[in-house]
Parts: C-alpha cells; sequence; structure tokens
C-alpha cells in the first residue's frame, strides 16, 4: 500500500485518483433545510436528495465507479440466456473467491430472502458477531431468532481493540452445545459490523470460527458487503496478515466460508448481489428460489450492464490504493471530531464515522430516539444526511415493548471516492457547532410507525419546538452564511 507523509504541516489522507466526472451540488438556506427535515418527518431517508448537501447516508449504490467499470459497462452482452456477460462475472467470482457456483441477486437483502428462506425454519437460531436490520428482518420472518455472540469489547464505544467485531468463541460453543445443532442452520459472520460501527473481525478469529463450524459440523455463511474494509484493517492491524497481500487474505476468508453472499452496492461499487459457493447441494437448494423471486439464472434481476461493472470492481478490490480512501477518510474524520470533543465510535471503523448520540445528547431518552433526532439535527445545520443507527433501527417486540438499542450511533456514511477533504471538513465543522450546541436538540415520536424496518418510511414529529429554536441558533452565530 502506497505510504504518502507530507513534509509540511499534518500528514491527510491522499486520494489516489483524480475526478473526471462531477455532479453539481445544492446547499439550501437553514430555513429551507428546516423545512425540508419538517416534509421528511424528521426521518433523513425522506429527504428529497436535490434538498442534500452532502449525502452520508449510506455507501449502498453510491460509491464512485472507475473509468474502468464505466467502460466494461460498453461491453455487456444482453442475452437472456447464456450471457457471456453472466459468464465473465461468475468467472472472476471464482478466480477471486475459489467458489464455483454463483447465483445472481439483485441486491444483498435478496440474497438474504433466499439464504432464510432455504435454510432457516421455525425455532432456528442463527448465531452471528452482529445482526444487520434486513439479515434480522428475514430470520425472524421465517421463523428463527438471532444470537449476537460478541465479545464486550463491541459495544465499547472508546476502545483500542483493533478488532470488535470478532466472534466470542466461548459464546458460540456454549450456544451450540446448550440448543444443539440441528437447531443452527448456519452461523453468520459479518465482514464490517455494520450497527455497531463497521468494526471488522480478524483472520485469526475467522479461523477460530471455522474450527468449531468443523468440530459440530455447522456452515459458516459470510456476509462480505463491507469485505473491502476488512480487508484493509486486517492488513493494517494484524500482525500475521502485514505480508499477505489483498488478494491472499481474501482467498483464505473465502476459503473458511461455505457460503459467500454480498451486496455489489458495496462491494463492486455498482448495483446487484450475488451468493456464491463450492457446495453443489446448497447451490441446488438455493437455485431454484432465484428464478421464483430474482429472474433467470444468467441476470437474477441485475442489468447486465451492471454486472460487467461488478466484475470490474470486484477485481479493483484487490487493489490496495483503491480499498485505502474509504477507511482512511473516515478515520481522518474521526480524529477531527476527537480532537473538537465530539464523542465518536473508536477505533474509526468502516463504512463511516459513527457519533455516538448516547453522550452527545444524553438529555434525550431512548425512547425519544437520541439518534434519530441528532441526525435531523445534523442535516438542519448543515445539509448533510446521515443515518440512524440506534432504537429507530429496531422493531417493536410483539406486544408493542419498544427494544432499546444496544448503542445509539449516527452514522455519516464515507462513500467511496466521492467526497473531496474540504467536504468532510466542512461536516467536521458543523457537527463541532453542533456539539457546542447540543443541548438545543430535543426529542422525537413516531406519527406513522411501520411494523417492519419503520426507520426507512416512518414519519415522526419533534417532542418541542426545538428544530425551530436551534434553526434560529445557527442563524444567529452564522450569519449570512449557508
Amino acid at each position: 500500500m502506497s505510504k504518502v507523509k507530507f513534509y509540511y504541516g499534518n500528514d491527510v489522507p491522499l486520494e489516489m485518483h483524480k475526478v473526471r466526472i462531477v455532479q453539481k451540488l445544492n446547499l439550501l438556506p437553514v430555513e429551507e433545510r428546516l423545512k425540508a427535515m419538517e416534509e421528511a418527518g424528521y426521518n433523513t431517508f425522506l429527504l428529497q436528495n436535490c434538498d442534500v448537501f452532502m449525502d452520508m447516508l449510506t455507501d449502498s449504490g453510491v460509491n464512485a465507479m472507475s473509468d474502468r467499470q464505466q467502460a466494461a459497462m460498453l461491453e455487456a452482452d444482453d442475452s437472456y440466456a447464456g450471457s457471456a456477460t453472466f459468464t465473465k462475472l461468475k468467472n472472476k467470482i471464482e478466480e477471486i473467491f475459489g467458489k464455483k457456483y454463483f447465483l445472481p441477486a439483485h441486491q444483498g437483502r435478496a440474497c438474504e430472502n433466499i439464504i432464510s428462506q432455504v435454510f432457516v425454519k421455525p425455532g432456528s437460531i442463527t448465531p452471528m458477531n452482529y445482526h444487520f436490520t434486513t439479515t434480522k428482518s428475514h430470520i425472524v420472518l421465517n421463523g428463527g431468532t438471532v444470537e449476537e455472540i460478541f465479545y464486550d469489547e463491541a459495544l465499547k464505544i472508546n476502545s483500542d481493540h483493533p478488532f470488535k467485531g470478532n466472534v466470542n468463541i466461548e459464546k458460540l460453543r456454549d450456544l451450540i452445545e446448550t440448543n444443539g445443532v440441528d437447531k443452527i442452520p448456519f452461523v453468520r459472520m459479518e465482514a464490517g459490523t455494520n450497527l455497531i460501527g463497521g468494526q471488522p473481525f480478524s483472520l485469526q478469529n475467522m479461523r477460530d470460527v471455522r474450527k468449531v463450524c468443523d468440530e459440530y459440523g455447522i456452515m459458516l455463511l459470510l456476509d462480505a458487503s463491507l469485505l473491502s474494509d476488512n480487508l484493509y484493517f486486517i492488513k493494517e492491524r494484524e500482525e500475521s496478515c502485514k505480508d499477505m497481500s489483498i488478494r491472499e487474505i481474501t482467498r483464505e476468508i473465502a476459503d473458511l466460508s461455505e457460503v459467500i453472499y454480498f451486496s455489489a452496492r458495496k462491494l463492486g461499487s455498482a448495483r446487484g448481489g450475488a451468493i456464491c459457493t463450492s457446495n453443489k447441494d446448497v447451490y441446488m437448494k438455493m437455485r431454484e428460489y432465484v428464478t421464483l423471486y430474482e429472474g433467470f439464472l444468467t441476470y437474477g434481476g441485475m442489468s447486465v450492464r451492471e454486472m460487467e461493472a461488478i466484475a470490474v470492481g470486484l477485481e479493483e478490490t484487490m487493489d490496495e490504493n483503491m480499498i485505502n480512501q474509504g477507511p482512511q477518510f473516515i478515520a481522518y474524520m474521526v480524529e477531527e471530531l476527537q480532537k473538537r470533543g465530539v464523542p465518536v465510535v473508536t477505533p474509526p471503523g468502516g463504512l463511516g464515522c459513527h457519533v455516538n448520540a448516547m453522550e452527545f445528547v444524553d438529555h434525550i431518552p431512548q425512547n425519544e430516539y437520541p439518534a434519530g433526532a441528532l441526525a435531523a439535527a445534523i442535516y438542519i445545520i448543515s445539509g448533510v444526511r446521515g443515518m440512524e443507527r440506534g432504537t429507530m433501527s429496531e422493531q417493536r417486540d410483539e406486544d408493542g415493548t419498544e427494544i432499546l438499542s444496544n448503542m445509539e450511533l449516527v452514522r455519516l456514511a464515507m462513500p467511496r471516492r466521492v467526497f473531496t477533504l474540504s467536504q468532510v471538513k466542512y461536516a467536521v465543522d458543523r457537527v463541532a457547532w453542533l456539539y457546542e450546541n447540543r443541548n438545543l436538540i430535543g426529542g422525537l415520536k413516531f406519527v406513522e410507525e411501520p411494523s417492519v424496518l419503520r426507520f426507512f418510511f416512518g414519519k415522526l414529529t419533534t417532542t418541542s419546538d426545538w428544530a425551530n429554536e436551534l434553526a434560529a441558533k445557527f442563524r444567529a452565530d452564522f450569519g449570512d452564511s449557508l
């Protein structure tokens, strides 16, 4: 990986690419941002993109494509069956992951649907290093439950542990012994635990998990959507892997996994998804669900142009200088916010900078959605759209009881190769100002609450007039500035 030291001043992340296509951004005045937030029901998912200055909601489907990806899209073979584009992507997956069988899907949650339909039964228990919202929903809808088996370090907001996404081996063994092998369809590892700050697992931990799985005859499944970040952290933080190439680390991770699935909206920087395995029986069980839910086996609901781009994107993931910008920019943002006293998750993980709303707005009770309120406040004072990752992202128990999240985070995602350093500095400046004025932020309550995945399209309102007061304070401090 390229190491660049600055002779004058502090080292900053250096982009190993140049910008060749630009998209104009729009920064609204604070009064218009407040109006947009009100119309969106204080849910950043429901904002119109034309009202957003920096879209840090997610890295899913919004990463910048390379010139090679754009060029490859012109080579697409539109054949319904026997497509050369499908074969190209299949061969690339086999080359990188060593998996013989490949099933295409339109995105990652479609892969989760197929996997859950096939393997999860009523009473099933699925151990994992941490759940993701859609993963858990698919498992629960098929009658199963999720058991998170992490080490205590995982939930420590401030830590120097390099691999907070590790599976707790002792808890895994105890879970299997207590419930029996028949109740556990697979163990799932998420490469980069999304909901606790994009924290990675180590290669050694995955080896240990696979050893337990082999001992009990249980399938090990990998969600590789955030694999590129996890690869970077393994290379940077795991001493025994420093001399391994990214390709070598990837192949060992793949060899340890019986099934790999991923959202190509994250891994590959295009729009689609994939399931791959070398187990023919497993492949045959899932294959019919692709044609039932997704499309024919050679496209699975994807555009062939996107498939061409994914094939190139997967190869580019093997380039250390392509995958390092996200984690390096995130680390820069985390460190700059720390200097200003803003509470953030450490060590810096993948996917984005995660602000600790539990501490930032500690006066807001969890049942008034502090992370959701903070995400709304950040947009109002900056035009930066982040995402709530807390109690709002959970769903109520069957009796209507609110399930409080382990963490209340606002994720400021860092799409790959999208933002400049000056834009990141702008976001840091506005969040730091907001922290100094954090007592102005109040809670939220639902006015439209879906029963499943409510954080996507539920609508809320404020519990007081705090949003207007916050906007007025911004105008008083910044004058005519946007």
